[in-house]
């Protein structure tokens, strides 16, 4: 091929039309997948996270939602001064900008309050570090009860007049009562315990009675008029 033919198919019209043909149809994609991408991503549109904290959730659940914005529970808690289903936080916070759909995760208030578990210092500590051991834990700890025993020893629980165990499920709103060694038993004593079922009178076959020397007693037998 000599230069003037190159020269004459390179100035040709249908090759530059083709050219052009394709430069439109790069051209096309690139501005299609940019309107896809802005319009899946909700491109330039940002919507301010409005403050929901103590309100109920139905409240807050319509209100996102006719803002473009969903709402789902991602944990309870427990504030015995706010009615429950009441929402105590939210993630993303108040005030930020995020795009259209975004979900907000809350945290709502509990219609029953938590139970804790009694942990093991029933006749195991000291009353100091039971008590302390129970308040970091959030157990309401009331006013103590002494009974006979080692001084500053704790040997029970008690919680609406029954004994706990450790293990127990109490509360968080209920009060515990300590039952605390009094100091009037010496650490070294050693206490006996019986069952209630284990326990029988004395019999007359039990009963021993020893005689002073052996002789017997003289007596005079009385009757009543």
């Amino acid at each position: 091929m000599t230069a003037r033919e190159f020269l004459r198919k390179f100035c040709s019209r249908r090759l530059w039309l083709n050219l052009l043909a394709m430069l439109l149809v790069v051209i096309l994609l690139c501005v299609g997948t940019y309107v896809a991408i802005a319009y899946y991503t909700h491109h330039g549109e940002e919507i301010t996270i409005p403050d929901i904290r103590h309100k109920q959730f139905s409240d807050a659940e319509h209100f996102l939602n006719s803002n473009g914005l969903s709402i789902m529970v991602s944990d309870t808690g427990y504030v015995r001064t706010l009615p429950a289903d009441c929402i105590l936080e939210q993630s993303p916070e108040p005030g930020r900008k995020v795009k259209t759909g975004r979900t907000v995760y809350v945290v709502i208030n509990s219609a029953n309050s938590p139970l804790l578990t009694i942990p093991d210092i029933i006749d195991n500590c000291s009353y100091r570090e039971a008590r302390a051991k129970l308040t970091a834990m959030g157990f309401k700890v009331g006013p103590v009860e002494y009974i006979p025993g080692e001084k500053d020893w704790l040997y029970g629980l008690k919680h609406k007049g029954s004994l706990l165990h450790k293990g127990s499920k109490v509360s968080v709103d209920d009060i515990i009562i300590m039952q605390v060694g009094d100091g009037l038993r010496d650490e070294n004593d050693t206490v006996m315990y019986m069952d209630a079922d284990d326990f029988r009178p004395p019999s007359s076959d039990d009963i021993i009675i020893e005689s002073g020397d052996g002789d017997e007693d003289d007596f005079e037998v009385v009757t009543g008029p």
